[in-house]
């Protein structure tokens, strides 16, 4: 009987200190949150570690979506890669030829976002602009 009150009172001691721990450890009212940077950004991905690629696009998701003066390429949205012609497929190349080789990538990945397919007439020269 004795082991069962020493448990319990145990217990109300280790409750107690640790809600006087989270009281003392609350944060104030309107404090904004604090966002810890990364430790690289996405700029230093080179595509052979899928992790920095994963969070990198994730990291994207959360942010709002930048576009490269392509407004009109959201008629494309859902579209496969396959089924473009010739015409909407030099849609995407005027873009593309139109921005810095250090862009490319950050298009594909607003491309991707708004859920539009490159067409895979130009997917090589997307790729080659990517990887320099």
């Amino acid at each position: 009987m004795s082991i069962f009150i020493i448990g319990i009172g145990a217990l109300l001691l280790l409750g107690s200190i640790a809600a006087l721990l989270t009281l003392l450890t609350k944060k104030k009212e309107g404090e904004p949150d604090v966002v810890m940077p990364t430790s690289g950004d996405c700029s230093s991905c080179d595509g052979l570690d899928d992790s920095c690629e994963q969070v990198c696009m994730m990291e994207a998701a959360t942010k709002a979506i930048e576009y490269y003066d392509d407004e009109e390429l959201d008629r494309f949205r859902g579209r496969p890669s396959d089924q473009y012609t010739a015409e909407e497929a030099e849609e995407f190349a005027t873009v593309l030829y139109t921005m810095q080789p250090q862009e490319a990538k950050g298009w594909n990945r607003s491309l991707i976002l708004r859920e539009i397919n490159v067409p895979d007439q130009i997917k090589d020269e997307l790729i080659t602009m990517i990887e320099g």
